[in-house]
């Protein structure tokens, strides 16, 4: 993890999925809308994780969806902290 946190960057360049991965960890931020091209579901960002090395299903992550990218940037890197304390 960097000082400033997770660093996203967009991994499919037509649609709004944002992912990174620290300390063992993957994180992914869509951007989930009724209508229109992408991932159907209420409008916002949602974020997810998972165990890099286990092959498991992601975890929507609590809170999401999100009204801003921002926020659900934090809810990963509080995720991220907890999770490297269980570790």
């Amino acid at each position: 993890m960097t000082a400033d946190g997770l660093q996203f960057h967009r991994a499919v360049e037509d649609m709004e999925i944002w992912s990174t991965s620290s300390d063992g960890f993957s994180f992914v931020i869509t951007y989930e809308s009724p209508v229109g091209p992408g991932f159907r579901g209420r409008p916002g960002y949602v974020a997810s994780w998972r165990p890099i090395h286990h092959s498991s299903g992601a975890i929507k992550i609590g809170g999401s969806p999100f009204n801003t990218f921002a926020e659900a940037e934090e809810a990963c890197n509080t995720m991220l902290k907890y999770l490297t304390k269980q570790n």
